[in-house]
């Protein structure tokens, strides 16, 4: 919810905002919605169809209107941008600065109480939280390296770093719904392509054993896309036995049923 406070905040101190549209699978559209009830602007959020339901739930339950469009990210991106123009509302980005400063601000907190952290993992979604992680380190002069990790069913900042230049691939995850980016975003990628981010792809079975990880040995619940760093760092080849590494679980919104059959060593 940082992100969307932080964001919202730096805008009505801009002037009037007579509302906000922005396109999510999710957790973007709750931190807006949170931060759109605390300041009163009216705020619709676009979905995919077949998003999470229980994702969807929640947006609503904060006050948000919901419409469900396209078949992918990048087309309720699109659907968002047409309904910001028609309705005079402003388009808010799933990637923007104030939503990294307040993204940013766990791996300030993070790394503020972990000054011997060698490796930190980061999930890839459009890039808020792992560029957030970039600029703590940078705020506070911290040796750790940031890994980035991103789905192998969704490997359009993989593939796009590792040309050097910006890829759009199609995102096939059925678990890591919020890492599913078909287009990286320019300034995300000129951000981590100018840090020389390692980034480390994991499969959907990777990630649902980082899922069941997360609840049998800590009892926490992880999303697919919130559990994908603890993922990475599992299957990094470079990490050493003694290597002092963290991750972050940036999401916990999974579909009970879909949990359920993680939970039971299914791959959904």
């Amino acid at each position: 919810m940082r992100g969307g406070l932080v964001y919202l905040q730096r805008r009505h101190a801009e002037g009037r905002l007579p509302g906000i549209v922005s396109a999510t699978r999710g957790n973007h559209g709750q931190s807006l919605a949170y931060a759109a009830r605390r300041t009163g602007t009216p705020v619709c959020i676009v979905v995919p169809h077949g998003n999470s339901r229980e994702k969807n739930a929640a947006m609503r339950a904060l006050g948000a209107e919901l419409l469900e469009i396209g078949d992918d990210f990048q087309d309720a991106v699109e659907a968002a941008i047409t309904i910001a123009a028609e309705r005079g509302w402003s388009r808010v980005p799933s990637f923007h600065l104030d939503l990294v400063a307040g993204v940013g601000t766990w791996a300030l907190e993070l790394l503020e109480r972990a000054p011997d952290l060698r490796r930190l993992y980061v999930p890839i979604g459009l890039g808020s939280g792992i560029c957030g992680a970039i600029a703590a380190r940078h705020a506070l002069g911290h040796a750790v390296e940031i890994v980035g990790v991103t789905s192998a069913h969704a490997p359009a900042y993989a593939r796009s770093l590792a040309t050097g230049t910006l890829q759009s691939v199609p995102s096939t995850t059925a678990l890591a719904d919020g890492m599913a980016v078909r287009t990286p975003d320019p300034l995300a990628f000129a951000i981590l392509q100018a840090e020389g981010v390692r980034v480390i792809e994991v499969s959907d079975a990777q990630v649902a054993d980082a899922m069941r990880a997360f609840y049998h040995d800590t009892h926490n619940v992880a999303e697919g896309a919130g559990a994908a760093g603890l993922a990475g760092l599992l299957a990094d080849p470079e990490r050493e036995p003694d290597d002092v590494a963290g991750t972050v679980l940036c999401g916990g919104n999974v579909d009970s049923a879909v949990f359920a059959r993680v939970l039971t060593g299914d791959v959904p």
